[in-house]
């Protein structure tokens, strides 16, 4: 493979800034977004993995068609049809829209369980479980303060 003189100036000059600045580029890559008008609750939920108590949300009766976005960054999550009352005080949704959460393993409370952030922000907004609705199986459990509605 042939490098131009050009080629080789940049990847040099790249791998000296990232032995100089290698702390700067690792908090660059993890740094969480956090919007300024969350309330310290949110923020306790989104950002410290916190729950809200159940049956207190304004959500669990929400009916009307339109998405949930993320409380956070706004990122689009779910949509209206996928919501269903699961008796367990939280909003709960049978899936989420495509590629709108990343997931991984919880150990808390002795058990392993699904918990999903927003892919776009990194914000907690709770766990998904595999006693839903028939059609997906998957029940999304969502902390309400992480969630805004927006009517179509």
């Amino acid at each position: 493979m042939k490098f131009s003189k050009r080629k080789f100036l940049q990847i040099i000059c790249f791998s000296t800034l990232a032995i100089i600045f290698p702390i700067k580029t690792i908090l660059a890559a993890t740094k969480k977004l956090i919007n300024p008008n969350l309330s310290k609750q949110q923020k306790n939920i989104m950002f410290k993995e916190g729950t809200e108590r159940p049956f207190t949300s304004d959500l669990l009766n929400e009916k009307r068609k339109g998405f949930y976005h993320c409380a956070n960054c706004g990122n689009k999550l779910f949509a209206s049809t996928a919501k269903f009352d699961s008796g367990t005080g939280w909003p709960s949704f049978s899936e989420s829209l495509p590629g709108a959460f990343k997931t991984k393993i919880d150990y808390s409370f002795g058990m392993e369980r699904v918990e999903y952030h927003c892919a776009k922000c990194g914000a907690h907004h709770g766990h998904v479980f595999n006693d839903g609705p028939k059609e997906s199986g998957k029940r999304f459990c969502n902390n309400g303060l992480c969630l805004i509605f927006k009517p179509e």
